[in-house]
């Protein structure tokens, strides 16, 4: 499987990482995120919202579990942005969050903080369009970013 690894020295390179892929995404995806507690799956997320042009702010769901960004460029055939955080909840708990309705639909990406607690509901690809991201820390700035199409653990 082709991985992808980046290194980015300071939180803004991370979001413009993240900017940077949002230009590749057409709808359909799953974006599975994983990695430590800070090690940048926000500011990636933060980054990735700006590049689909998503009003801010961007936080992270922690205790909401899900937050929706409809997409105010009506012409774009991608209407909504579904970010969830799943440090806090089971495979069954986000399926009762209604993921079948809109996990892998054309008009809409998934973008899934902790998505290793809740794998067992990501489809593997082929079939789904889910991309593993993992950060890692290598010091207080810099991060490793790593782009798969599969889960490495």
């Amino acid at each position: 499987m082709l991985q992808n690894e980046f290194i980015t020295a300071s939180s803004i390179q991370t979001k413009k990482l993240g900017a940077l892929l949002a230009q590749e995404l057409r709808g359909g995806e799953i974006l599975c995120l994983s990695g430590e507690l800070g090690a940048g799956k926000t500011t990636f997320t933060q980054g990735l919202l700006q590049g689909l042009r998503i009003k801010g702010p961007h936080t992270s769901p922690t205790f909401n579990i899900l937050k929706e960004y409809k997409r105010t460029a009506a012409k774009k055939k991608l209407a909504t942005v579904f970010h969830i955080d799943a440090y806090r909840i089971a495979a069954k708990d986000l399926l009762e969050l209604g993921w079948r309705d809109f996990a892998g639909k054309p008009d809409s990406i998934v973008i899934l903080e902790w998505a290793e607690r809740v794998q067992k509901v990501i489809p593997p690809p082929p079939a789904g369009g889910a991309l593993w991201i993992s950060f890692e820390w290598i010091s207080d700035k810099e991060r490793k970013i790593t782009l798969s199409g599969k889960k490495d653990h």
